[in-house]
């Protein structure tokens, strides 16, 4: 009897090895088809060019995405740039850091729309804030531009589309541009190489929490 269960409990085991040899190869095997994928669209993806990256929706985190690509290109010794077309009455703790290590920022000051309540006020602070996004739009030795808020302005009709559309066609060829903000138009999402929308699930705000410093500006 004890020989028997000794064979048994060998014949478990051994099903059990080979179980999981199958599973591990079966993976192995996965995992390999995925990386030949990879490595085909890495092999195939050989142009260098500027990219026009849109952040856009309604979720948190487009301008934090944005920061945080402009943290990047500074960190590998290139320059970037920052144009901020809506800017509340706060501090900007990312202008605090970037400033210092050389990135330019131009702001158009006069904080939300629904702040001023004066459009003609807002379009003449949109108009300077453009002024000077266009200087960066033909500065070659600016590797990147994050034009922050953008959207809004195209929007409401303080900047012109067509003004816009033409500056970013006419950019360096090796300018990386980003754009944030909701509801971008449509033309600026066809003109993009990517788009990216952020779309809200839950939201702090929402249940009456206040934007705190350090984690929301």
């Amino acid at each position: 009897m004890e020989k028997s269960e000794n064979v048994t409990h060998n014949s478990i085991e051994s099903t059990e090895v080979n179980h999981a040899d199958t599973k591990a190869q079966r993976h192995k095997a996965r995992q390999q088809k995925l990386k030949e994928g990879v490595d085909a669209k890495i092999a195939a993806a050989q142009d260098e060019k500027g990219i026009l990256l849109v952040l856009t929706g309604n979720g948190k985190g487009k301008s934090t995405s944005g920061f945080g690509a402009v943290t990047r290109c500074v960190g590998h010794g290139q320059k970037a740039a920052v144009v901020q077309f809506i800017k509340g009455g706060w501090e900007c703790g990312e202008r605090n850091l970037l400033e210092k290590v050389g990135v330019e920022f131009y702001v158009m000051g006069t904080g939300f729309t629904w702040e001023t309540q004066d459009r003609e006020k807002d379009v003449a602070a949109a108009e300077s804030a453009w002024q000077d996004a266009e200087k960066l739009l033909k500065d070659e030795s600016i590797n990147l531009v994050l034009l922050d808020e953008l959207t809004y302005m195209v929007t409401y009709k303080y900047i012109d589309l067509a003004r816009v559309i033409e500056a970013l066609n006419n950019r360096p060829p090796m300018q990386h541009v980003i754009i944030t903000g909701r509801a971008c138009h449509r033309d600026i999402i066809e003109l993009a190489d990517t788009v990216s929308e952020v779309q809200p699930i839950k939201h702090a705000f929402n249940d009456g929490i206040k934007a705190q410093i350090g984690f929301d500006y």
